[in-house]
């Protein structure tokens, strides 16, 4: 595990690194999840130097009090760490909200980005009935201090044993970052990027609304066989036979 200082208040940012080839790829996970929980099989097996990083407020990562934690400041905050350790151009992973961290990453720091790969990642503003749009329903102190522990006992084991980890009130200013509304959707600013781009959809998953809208910027979408949202864990094979296509 490794870990570096991207502020506020001295917060450390931390991830788990594997060796391999060049160039590297940075992994950036979900709501309420980890990168090395996710990653760490499919990292492994693609064979290249991977990053597993955690994003402040989840997994092994501080919890600064005093961060916005919408999508913006975490992407920012990925940023001060890929340039702490001087990596530019390199290949990003993100799943979910980890997506559209890497959309908007990829938007406001181009130099640090050469491809980016989307496993199901946000779009648009979440829908009502979505995990992130119920957390946003609540004012924060609500969530905070009542509603996170509730929602731990309906998310199932699997995303409990992340979600667990995450602060409360990172939780809620994430998620309600994710379903408020935006003056640019991250479909717009996806759209708008010139290095290559992926969206992975899981084969059990609806297929996107914005899926020929995706295709018609230049965005290849691709079918991982026998996974849902989080199919890298589906099916970890398949998902690496899409990062090593």
């Amino acid at each position: 595990m490794r870990d570096f200082e991207v502020g506020p208040e001295g917060a450390r940012m931390r991830w788990v690194e594997l060796p391999g080839d060049e160039p590297p790829t940075v992994y950036l996970h979900g709501l309420g999840s980890s990168a090395p929980a996710y990653f760490a099989q499919v990292a492994a097996a693609t064979g290249r130097r991977s990053l597993l990083v955690d994003l402040l407020g989840f997994g092994l990562s501080d919890r600064p009090a005093g961060f916005g934690y919408t999508m913006e400041e975490h992407a920012d905050a990925v940023a001060a760490l890929l340039r702490g350790v001087d990596l530019v151009t390199v290949r990003v992973v993100g799943h979910s909200m980890g997506g559209a961290v890497a959309i908007l990453l990829a938007e406001r720091h181009p130099q640090l980005v050469g491809e980016l790969i989307l496993a199901e990642a946000n779009l648009r503003p979440s829908e009502p009935r979505s995990m992130s749009a119920r957390i946003a329903a609540y004012d924060e102190d609500e969530y905070v201090s009542a509603m996170h522990q509730r929602i731990l006992g309906v998310v199932g084991p699997q995303w409990a044993a992340t979600m667990r980890q995450a602060d409360a009130a990172a939780m809620h200013r994430s998620a309600a970052a994710l379903a408020g509304p935006r003056d640019r959707w991250f479909l717009h600013s996806l759209c708008a990027l010139t290095i290559p781009r992926t969206f992975l959809l899981g084969e059990l998953s609806r297929r996107p609304v914005d899926e020929q809208t995706m295709i018609d910027s230049g965005v290849v979408v691709s079918v991982v066989a026998g996974g849902g949202h989080n199919m890298m864990l589906d099916n970890p094979k398949a998902f690496v036979e899409a990062l090593t296509r």
